[in-house]
C-alpha cells in the first residue's frame, strides 16, 4: 500500500529524468550493490535500493546528462567513482581527491575537470527504463544501467543518506526476509536473476536494440491504492 499523500489529485506530474546503477562485482556467481535509505527518506524509506537519483544542472555538458547523473549519484551515494584518467580507472586516491574538492565547495563536475578525470559514460550499459505511474505525486523517468565496480575502490556510503549497504546476489536479495524491496527494485532484480554469468549479463544488455519503457498501473483496493502486479 502507498503512503498517505502519494496520490496526485491534480494534473499529471511530469516525470523527472533520473538514473539508477546496478554496480556488479565478481563473475560467476556475481553480486550487486544494494543500499538502504533511512526511515525518513522521501523515496523508499527503509528499503534497499540501487544507487541513483535525478539529473542536476551539473550533469549537463558531458555529452549524456543521464549517464553523467548516474556517475555523479553513484559517487555521492556509495563512493564508487566511474571515471578514468588516461585510460586507467580511478582508484582510491582519486576518490579521496574528488571527495576533498567537493567538500571544499566545488561541484562534482568541477572536481573531475580539476583532476583531469573523464567520466566513464561508456562503462554504463542501459538495460531497463521505468516511469513512475501517472497517478503518483512524485514521478521519475528512470534509466537503469549495469556497471562494474572499479578495482582499487571501496564502498563509502553517504552519511545520513545511506544507513546500510551490502553486496548480494539477486537471488538472495529476492528471498531474504531482511531485505525490504520496493516494487521496481524487485522487478529489476527478477529480470537479471536468471543470468548467473556476469559477462553474459553485460553482453545481453549491450545487444538490446530497444529498451522498452515500463510504466506500472495503479489500482484501488480495499486497503488503498497499490501498484498493479501483472
Amino acid at each position: 500500500m502507498l503512503p498517505p499523500g502519494a496520490i496526485n489529485t491534480g494534473p499529471p506530474v511530469t516525470p523527472r529524468p533520473s538514473a539508477t546503477v546496478l554496480l556488479v562485482r565478481g563473475e560467476r556467481p556475481w553480486e550487486l550493490l544494494l543500499m538502504q535509505r533511512p526511515g525518513g527518506a522521501d523515496f523508499a524509506p527503509g528499503a534497499y535500493v540501487f544507487p541513483g537519483g535525478t539529473v542536476h544542472g551539473d550533469d549537463m555538458g558531458w555529452g549524456d546528462e543521464i549517464r553523467m547523473a548516474a556517475v555523479r549519484e553513484t559517487f555521492e551515494e556509495v563512493g564508487a567513482l566511474l571515471a578514468r584518467r588516461g585510460g586507467r580507472f580511478a582508484g582510491s586516491a582519486e576518490c579521496d581527491a574528488v571527495r576533498s574538492i567537493v567538500e571544499g565547495g566545488k561541484t562534482f563536475g568541477e572536481a573531475l575537470r580539476e583532476l583531469r578525470l573523464e567520466p566513464a559514460l561508456d562503462h554504463l550499459v542501459l538495460f531497463a527504463r521505468w516511469v513512475t505511474p501517472v497517478l503518483l505525486r512524485r514521478r521519475y523517468d528512470a534509466r537503469f544501467f549495469l556497471a562494474r565496480m572499479p578495482e582499487d575502490q571501496v564502498v563509502r556510503p553517504q552519511e545520513g543518506e545511506v544507513t546500510d549497504w551490502l553486496w548480494i546476489t539477486p537471488e538472495r536479495a529476492l528471498t531474504s526476509p531482511e531485505v525490504t524491496l520496493v516494487y521496481a527494485t524487485r522487478a529489476v532484480l527478477e529480470s537479471v536473476a536468471s543470468e548467473r554469468d556476469a559477462e553474459k549479463l553485460f553482453t545481453h544488455a549491450a545487444e538490446l536494440k530497444d529498451v522498452p519503457i515500463v510504466e506500472p498501473k495503479m489500482v484501488q483496493t480495499e486497503s488503498g491504492w497499490e501498484i498493479a502486479r501483472d
